[in-house]
């Protein structure tokens, strides 16, 4: 609004009630400002509660397809029919998720919100590196899990990191129950023996598995997270439970190594005992 002149040209006093009038005028444009900021803040909100819940969906079904691998006996070898058309309509149940997730994450959003879809993201690892390892006796890689999602969705190295620690858990449960089951009388060669002659009670693919933890356990041990990053609370909470699922197969496999010839029938490893660790 330009200024009140005189004749002359010369600016005039405004009088109270012009300066409130002057200040409705301007009211409207101040209110549409703030009416912007809501509309704003209510949208950032609901886009938020959307990929939660879309997240939500993720972990359910990641946890249903580790459920049914659970029930697999054997490693190195393909899933059993049945348990892999199962995990199929699930995985693409997962992939209907993510590319639903896709329109909500575009440009910047793809950071803004990847505190919410990260859960999903991490038991999703975990899912298809359970399947992996089941399928190969290998670790599935950063770039193997960014191929099964959408592109636009971002595997972050320290989400993926998170799920492989998540994936320690699946494993020992696995080796846990094989080396319970009735079939690990079997003398067969563990993996990594140097002496093709030296028998182990423990059959192979549990040996492996064994190793495969040891493995893992060193690798993680020897991360670096500074304090400051937002993955060393989460990771020091899955460091300690990684490392007590080690120690329960390692115990386990040493109780059959050491007395399997002297074991009864139905025998199962007692893991319901407390683990004493060295401290150095």
């Amino acid at each position: 609004m330009g200024t009140k002149r005189d004749w002359e040209g010369q600016p005039l006093e405004l009088h109270p009630k012009d300066t409130i009038m002057a200040e409705a005028e301007s009211a409207p444009s101040i209110l549409s400002i703030f009416e912007n900021f809501r509309d704003e803040l209510d949208e950032h909100h609901d886009r938020r509660e959307r990929i939660i819940k879309k997240s939500r969906d993720i972990t359910a079904l990641s946890k249903k397809i580790i459920f049914a691998l659970q029930r697999v006996r054997a490693t190195n070898q393909p899933i059993p029919p049945k348990i892999a058309q199962e995990n199929q309509t699930r995985f693409d149940q997962i992939q209907a998720l993510f590319e639903a997730v896709v329109p909500e994450q575009l440009g910047i959003n793809g950071w803004r919100y990847q505190r919410q879809i990260s859960p999903g993201i991490q038991e999703f690892i975990e899912a298809i590196s359970f399947d992996h390892y089941l399928r190969t006796e290998t670790l599935i890689t950063h770039a193997e899990c960014s191929a099964r999602v959408p592109p636009q969705i971002l595997i972050s190295e320290e989400d993926y990191l998170l799920g492989l620690f998540d994936l320690t858990g699946e494993m020992m449960r696995f080796a846990v129950l094989s080396l319970s089951s009735g079939n690990t009388t079997a003398t067969q060669v563990t993996k990594n023996t140097t002496n093709e002659s030296e028998k182990s009670p423990v059959a192979a693919s549990q040996g492996g598995i064994v190793v495969d933890l040891r493995a893992m356990r060193a690798g993680f041990e020897a991360l670096s997270v500074p304090q400051r990053h937002y993955m060393f609370r989460d990771m020091a909470k899955k460091l300690d439970v990684m490392q007590n699922s080690v120690e329960k197969v390692e115990r386990a496999a040493y109780g059959i190594v050491v007395r399997g010839s002297e074991r009864p029938s139905g025998w199962t490893p007692d893991l319901s005992g407390a683990m004493e660790v060295a401290s150095y």
